[in-house]
């Protein structure tokens, strides 16, 4: 297999799909799958699958762009089962592009696409309605299993060819957006109607994976506007049809530890969550590593609070790990550790059990001075990693409590 992005797939011994994944490098990515303890770390729907499967096959990509793109055009047409069983079909993502006069493009959880089009309605003084509550869908494109990726995706797509997403047309003012570069002005009258929805076809063609096409397109379109001394139009084209044939990627290729450590030899990862506020305000989450009995400081990560309400802790912890569980480029845990008693560990494994993965959560229960009392959880692996768990926890609680300060600091200086 090629060290290059791509899409693969396990098949079954009948030639069925039964798994499709995408990679930054398909040679190290499905390597992974062929090591040791891959049910403890992964999860056991995973190991069976690759249990079951007789052949792997791939398919290589430009970029890891058109992979993510390629990955959820397949999972929709062939639906393997060890795909649509990892996550209830609700928690997917999807892009949607909207019937409108100038359409918009969204992302939608799956069960927010559910939820909007069980209660279409349409002005019928105004069949262009824009009410960005509702919408009826020209094209649903997904599903998505990396939310995180996605929009990493959507900021690159959106860069090419940019588009509208909740302003609103003829509004005069130019939205946020337009005044980055990332709206084409639709809110200001600054293109029409024609010329936008020949940017939203671009769009289309490219989630459909006819990149040939599309550069095709944008060539014959860009002659065409210089032979008729449109040279700005021509400029425009000529712009996105360079950007697509060198789409800079980085953003969707994280230090991928490349799931290498996952061989029987490799060292013992733990991720530590907790979660800092003060009286509920100015919330963050952090995530520290440790292997071996060494903080990995390279590897910690801050989590700025968005959706949990204020002093909900075990809400904002299930955010955290949700948007973790999205970087499937980080190598995945062995023992993930919350501050925290049955709460905490609840909601990490309601996540989890989300996403298919069987990792097990341990607690660290903390007294009235926040000394460790107690550590709940399964006691063989509480035995053999305490000073490990201890350790990880009372990195996770410096950490947090100082990226809390700064985050206090700086709203300060703002007020």
């Amino acid at each position: 297999m090629p060290d290059a992005p791509g899409v693969y797939f396990f098949l079954g011994k009948n030639k069925k799909v039964l798994y499709i994944g995408k990679a930054t490098s398909l040679r190290d990515r499905t390597r992974s799958y062929f090591a040791g303890a891959l049910a403890e770390v992964r999860s056991p729907l995973i190991a069976t699958m690759v249990a079951q499967a007789a052949t792997i096959d791939w398919r290589a990509t430009d970029s890891v762009l058109e992979a993510l793109l390629l990955e959820a055009s397949l999972i929709k047409t062939y639906k393997p089962k060890a795909n649509t069983d990892l996550k209830d079909d609700k928690s997917f993502n999807y892009v949607v592009i909207t019937k409108e006069g100038f359409p918009r493009v969204l992302v939608i959880r799956g069960r927010g696409l559910v939820q909007k089009n069980s209660s279409l309605r349409r002005d019928k003084h105004d069949p262009n309605s824009s009410d960005k509550n509702l919408f009826v869908p020209a094209y649903t494109f997904g599903p998505f299993p990396h939310g995180l990726q996605l929009r990493e995706a959507m900021k690159l797509i959106r860069k090419i060819f940019p588009y509208r997403d909740t302003c609103k047309p003829g509004q005069k003012k130019p939205c946020f957006n337009a005044q980055i570069g990332l709206c084409p002005g639709v809110c200001s009258g600054a293109i029409a109607k024609q010329e936008y929805r020949r940017n939203i076809r671009h769009i289309v063609l490219l989630f459909e994976g006819k990149k040939k096409q599309l550069l095709k397109a944008l060539n014959k379109e860009m002659r065409a506007a210089a032979a008729a001394e449109e040279f700005e139009q021509a400029q425009e084209l000529q712009r996105q049809l360079y950007a697509l044939q060198h789409i800079q990627d980085v953003s969707l290729i994280k230090d991928e530890y490349r799931s290498t450590t996952l061989t029987a030899g490799r060292s013992y990862r733990i991720e530590s969550y907790d979660v800092a506020h003060l009286r509920g305000s100015a919330a963050v989450g952090v995530m520290t590593v440790v292997e071996e009995g060494t903080p990995e400081k390279s590897q910690y990560r801050k989590f700025k609070i968005r959706t949990a309400r204020a002093g909900d802790d075990p809400g904002a912890l299930k955010e955290i790990l949700s948007r973790r569980l999205g970087h499937d480029e980080w190598p995945l845990p062995r023992l993930i550790v919350v501050d925290g008693a049955a709460a905490q560990i609840n909601a990490a494994q309601n996540i989890l059990a989300e996403y298919g993965m069987a990792i097990p959560v341990v607690g660290v229960v903390k007294d009235e001075k926040h000394r460790p009392r107690t550590i709940s959880g399964d006691r063989e692996l509480i035995k053999d990693k305490e000073s490990d768990i201890l350790l990880a926890n009372a990195e996770a609680h410096r950490f947090a409590i100082s990226f809390h300060r700064q985050k206090l600091r700086k709203r300060m200086r703002y007020t």
